[in-house]
């Protein structure tokens, strides 16, 4: 069957893996001229692990982890006033994985950039579909007809817009908006994350590929905001706004590092929930059919179990991909829902609507014992919902 992805982030170059090893065609069509750079820490944890260890990359995703040490909340002046031990709140040291979300990608890339066609700096723009194949119109290529559709396209998934309807009928908001970007670590920060805090915002950075640079972040709550998702200008200018006359810790400084980023990432936190994930020959998967977030740490494990999955359940259907997608959404809906629920939670945990709770907050983190049982009922939840699928052997 000749497959078409759209999307080469990371769900669309796992599936393409999967698919090409059980003995599809497939070509992956990407709307950027070239792999993407930038972003952020993304986790892999419990099943996801055992997908990259069956691909053969586990010791290379190893290789690339963060290892960061620590989350330090910081006040005004850069004094700490509570810190987390472990890299994150979540992952169990040994087993969960912390990669930067380009450097996984090109990893998946290079696995399957001599097996799988790919179509750089293109998008699709029309889905006409027959009995027997859908023939797909490009922005620049000519038509072509395919016997599936894969969005994996993210968050904004066009494929999904194209097949389904406009995506504010799947959005669930969170109410606040981040940005990431790459700067100089000019604070000589040494494998840690530092969070400052104020009501509805929040400033951070944290070191990378071995504190050789630093990752910026702003995080704030809103109304819904009205804003071009390719003009990145624009989009610097809302966070500018979003923190006008704040000069607490090095926010000033990120700012004008902001300006300057060309790794710039703005979005929405928001989570994308559907009733179903398929239609006809086109099926979602990753963020494009339910995204968790950005901040719930979930994206990425859902993204890699979830092309895996799809995959599997296409090669043992034998031709029939109505029995697959069905297949498909009954093995990994419960799995979704549970790592949904972590992207709630997590969005609680970044950001604080008073004075109040932030300080609460760090009193609590000073608290040895409250800390370490906090630590162990959180690591409980999410290693639970990471872990809430068994894996077919396909």
């Amino acid at each position: 069957m000749r497959v078409l992805i759209s999307g080469a982030s990371i769900a669309g170059p796992a599936l393409a893996y999967w698919l090409h090893r059980y003995g599809f065609h497939v070509t992956v069509v990407e709307r950027a001229s070239f792999l993407r750079e930038g972003g952020y820490g993304v986790d892999i944890r419990g099943a996801a692990v055992k997908v990259l260890r069956r691909m053969g990359i586990l010791d290379s995703v190893r290789a690339a982890d963060t290892c960061i040490t620590g989350v330090y909340f910081v006040n005004s002046k850069g004094k700490i006033e509570g810190q987390i031990s472990e890299a994150s709140i979540a992952n169990q040291q040994g087993l969960d994985i912390e990669i930067m979300r380009d450097d996984l990608c090109n990893i998946l890339y290079d696995l399957t950039k001599d097996k799988i066609n790919y179509i750089w700096g293109d998008s699709i723009t029309a889905l006409h579909e027959t009995e027997d194949a859908v023939e797909v119109h490009f922005t620049r290529c000519k038509p072509q007809t395919f016997d599936l559709i894969i969005g994996a396209d993210g968050l904004h998934s066009n494929v999904r817009a194209l097949t389904f309807g406009d995506e504010e009928q799947f959005k669930r908001t969170l109410g606040c908006y981040i940005s990431i970007f790459t700067h100089e670590n000019y604070l000589n920060i040494d494998h840690r994350q530092l969070l400052y805090m104020i009501p509805d915002k929040t400033v951070g950075m944290f070191s990378a590929r071995g504190n050789s640079e630093a990752k910026g972040i702003f995080l704030f709550k809103s109304e819904a905001l009205n804003f071009d998702r390719y003009d990145v200008e624009a989009q610097k200018g809302l966070i500018e706004n979003a923190f006008e006359g704040q000069i607490g810790w090095e926010t000033a400084s990120l700012l004008q590092f902001m300006k300057e980023s060309t790794d710039f990432y703005f979005d929405e936190v928001c989570q994308i929930h559907m009733p179903k994930w398929s239609k006809n020959r086109v099926a979602l998967v990753g963020d494009a059919a339910y995204g968790p977030s950005p901040l719930s740490g979930q994206g990425t494990s859902l993204a890699i179990v979830g092309a895996y999955v799809l995959a599997g359940e296409l090669k043992a259907s034998d031709g029939d991909f109505e029995r697959a997608f069905d297949a498909y959404e009954q093995e990994m809906r419960k799995f979704v829902e549970k790592n949904q629920k972590i992207g709630l939670m997590a969005a609680g945990g970044m950001i604080e609507s008073s004075k109040f709770k932030i300080s609460l907050r760090n009193l609590m983190l000073r608290v040895p014992i409250l800390m370490n049982v906090n630590f162990k009922i959180i690591t409980k939840i999410v290693a639970k919902a990471a872990n809430k699928i068994e894996l077919k052997d396909y």
